[in-house]
């Protein structure tokens, strides 16, 4: 009964995910752009309207299959060889499957506690916990939105465009199925879950009355810890075999089988926090996971007592702060242990104890990573208060890794990584840390919103700071002249090809206009502006190339065409030289262009009317204002073309090209995620060193890495793939320093169950 009235409220909203697309394409339609982008959008909007109905009955016939899946039996040696050998999926299911498990992972974030709810009560009735691909999960649904979708006709483009919107709607749909089950089994009897004193508890040996299949030993905080063992594991191999135990209510298993590290890294991180927000689910019974109450009065008042007395306590470790000692942050770590049995003291209910001894377990491990400088850990002592006050305030922050609190402190401790305390001390980044806690330490009341306004300034702190050296500077800039000019060089070549599209231009010109003269246009603006004079000299020299070149019928024209072919000449040697083209190489190509130009004059073919040579010429000197995007190839760099143009020393500069050796798409997206600042074990021509990122392109094409000792790394972006791709480039810290405190303080209370309450 429970699993039919899931499909019917499933089925009677699938409207509600048909509204949520058609709002997204209406509201995109109103938005301004390029007119390229105005018809991409016209496009993909028509491309919905056509196949709307279609996708809507797919996607219908596939969420009324059969919702129960048994639970898979164990594979014979044969069969697991069969299904753990990835080249055998097609590339289509895996990208299916990767949106599909992205969309799940948003979705679960909102349905965790009704569905972990149905499952457990579920398994009581099917005396079995639902197999991986149950049609109930969120993972499963996805993957039947995702299909439909594409069996219909519709694009995976326009379905990543629009999956934001979707994902939201599945997120409250399913909220709304679950919530209908769960109270069909309710009516009927049927409970989830013990309280939480029962789930935690544990007899020597035993088995808990919690979460866990039949005859597992230990806590929930150890059935996480197995299974983010377990995650691990697969990750490294790159699949996880048929029948592997997964994340519970999130898409591993079968989902990361083709997905990055990075990927993997978050799914086991999602993972981690719908292990922890089940450990407090109980205790938080009725708690709103985005907004609680005011905390108790006992405990806000002593809250805002720290504030008052933080300034003081801070000031009499002076001594010891101000040289960072590792004895400081021995200190601050016993001091953060104090202050939460103090708080927990004054707390009146449960979900506050329970929130107060998690985050001190957590800043107790962050304090104890000793792979973070004691520099910047003794200011992370100081974000106790304010993270607790944000989660006392906000629970989220127990199940969103995007949380901004989480995110600030594992991008600082991530930056921080490769950095000693002698190296940081009185360092630029030390420095921004410092202020960065003052700042959250003023602003208490603020939540969330003082974390997420310091992480972006953190951000454009990063992006400046890390390129701050004079020749990481001008390699820099190097770097982007490059990029710039190649994409200016395509977006001209598109322009140039839609103006001439319906001109009778001859082959000759065309090419030339298309090969040469875009690649001119490109580094005059460049080096001088779209609008300097030599530039608009330059497109006006491709429109009287048109039109020199095209039929003159008449005495009068052939006449204007001799009058101005010498100063035409003369700009097309100019132009050609400034792209290096001299000598004989410049003398054969004004030789075919005059060649061309001769046979125009006695051509019988249909003239270009004067005045579409002067609209091509209007758009020309405007042109910017008409380009759209482009998609950039294999940009011409090495250490010989940077040293000639900026005159500095290339020896300490490694260009790493694009070798057109094959690279895995996933790879190169891959490639194009990774956050500045983070810290990588590079191998290269035999040697292993430590790099930090520093900068990419505007359109990622190329990526700089600068090593501890001022070797600086440029690397063009699918080159990159193929590096992560082969291991010779390796994260030193792809989970985040937020995942392992919780994980650690999982650990920590499975040991000791009764201290999360006690």
């Amino acid at each position: 009964m429970a699993r039919e009235r899931w499909t019917d409220v499933l089925l009677g909203s699938t409207s509600d995910l048909d509204r949520a697309v058609v709002d997204f394409f209406a509201a995109l339609m109103e938005q301004v752009g390029t007119q390229r982008e105005r018809q991409a959008r016209r496009d993909s909007w028509q491309g919905f309207q056509d196949k709307r109905k279609d996708w809507l009955q797919e996607l219908t016939t596939a969420l009324r299959a059969p919702q129960e899946t048994p639970a898979p039996a164990a594979p014979t040696p044969a069969a697991f060889s069969v299904d753990s050998k990835l080249e055998l999926v097609g590339d289509d299911v895996v990208e299916n499957k990767i949106i599909a498990s992205r969309i799940a992972l948003t979705v679960l974030e909102d349905v965790a506690a009704e569905f972990d709810a149905l499952r457990l009560r579920l398994r009581t009735l099917e005396t079995a916990d639902m197999a991986p691909t149950d049609g109930l999960r969120p993972e499963t649904v996805s993957l039947r939105l995702v299909e439909s979708w594409l069996k219909v006709g519709l694009s995976r483009d326009d379905l990543q465009m629009a999956v934001e919107p979707l994902q939201r709607a599945l997120a409250s749909v399913l909220q709304s199925a679950y919530q209908a089950a769960n109270k069909v089994l309710a009516d009927e009897g049927v409970q989830a879950q013990q309280e939480m004193r029962v789930r935690v508890a544990r007899t020597g040996g035993g088995t808990t009355g919690g979460y866990g299949d039949s005859g597992q030993s230990g806590g929930l905080a150890s059935h996480a810890l197995e299974q983010s063992r377990q995650a691990v594991h697969s990750g490294r191999s790159g699949f996880v075999p048929s029948g592997a135990p997964a994340y519970a209510g999130t898409p591993m298993g079968p989902f990361d089988a083709a997905a990055t590290p990075l990927l993997r890294a978050r799914q086991r991180a999602q993972g981690v926090m719908v292990q922890l927000r089940r450990l407090l689910a109980p205790a938080m019974r009725g708690l709103d996971f985005a907004q609680a109450p005011p905390a108790s009065a006992a405990l806000a008042h002593a809250l805002a007592a720290h504030r008052v007395q933080a300034d003081v306590y801070y000031s009499t470790m002076g001594a010891i702060v101000e040289d960072y000692s590792p004895a400081a942050v021995v200190q601050l770590a016993g001091a953060v242990r104090e202050r939460s049995a103090e708080f927990k003291k004054k707390a009146e209910t449960d979900s506050e104890k329970a929130i107060i001894e998690v985050v001190a377990l957590m800043f107790q491990s962050i304090l104890s990573e000793d792979r973070i400088p004691s520099a910047v850990r003794v200011w992370f002592a100081r974000l106790q208060v304010p993270v607790l006050r944000v989660a006392l305030a906000e629970p989220e922050f127990f199940s969103n890794i995007n949380h901004p609190a989480r995110k600030l402190i594992d991008r600082m401790g991530a930056v921080a990584l490769g950095f000693d305390s002698a190296s940081i001390t009185g360092s630029a980044l030390e420095t921004e840390v410092r202020r960065i806690v003052q700042v959250i330490e003023q602003y208490p009341e603020t939540g969330r919103r003082v974390f997420q306004l310091v992480h972006d300034e953190f951000e454009k702190f990063l992006a400046k700071h890390l390129t701050e050296k004079q020749s990481t500077s001008q390699l820099v800039s190097v770097a982007q002249q490059v990029e710039q000019r190649e994409t200016l060089a395509i977006k001209y070549t598109i322009e140039l090809r839609t103006m001439l599209n319906d001109m009778p231009v001859r082959d000759e010109v065309r090419e030339f206009l298309f090969k040469t003269w875009a690649e001119v246009l490109a580094l005059s603006a460049v080096r001088h502006g779209a609008q300097h004079a030599e530039t608009v000299s330059f497109k006006r020299t491709a429109a009287d190339l048109v039109w020199a070149s095209s039929a003159k019928p008449n005495r009068t024209e052939r006449a204007q065409v001799i009058q101005a072919l010498p100063d035409i000449l003369h700009r097309l040697r100019e132009g050609l030289a400034m792209v290096g083209v001299e000598g004989e190489a410049q003398d054969a190509q004004i030789k075919a262009l005059t060649d061309t130009l001769a046979e125009a004059f006695l051509s019988k073919t249909a003239n270009i009317p004067l005045e579409h040579i002067e609209a091509m010429a209007r758009r020309l000197a405007n042109v910017e204002e008409f380009l759209g995007d482009a998609v950039l190839g294999e940009l011409p760099l090495d250490a010989e073309h940077i040293e000639m143009m900026t005159g500095i020393d290339a020896s300490a500069i490694h260009v790493i090209a694009d070798n057109g050796a094959p690279v895995d798409e996933a790879m190169v997206a891959w490639a194009q995620e990774l956050a500045l600042g983070n810290w990588f074990t590079l191998d290269h021509s035999g040697a292993s060193c430590q790099v930090q990122y520093a900068w990419h392109s505007q359109h990622k094409q190329l990526h700089l890495f600068v090593s501890t000792d001022g070797i600086s790394y440029l690397i063009q972006l699918r080159r990159l793939g193929a590096y992560l791709q082969s291991g010779l480039l390796v994260a030193r810290d792809d989970e985040g320093l937020t995942t392992r405190a919780t994980r650690d303080a999982l650990a920590k209370l499975d040991a000791n169950p009764e201290r999360l309450l006690g």
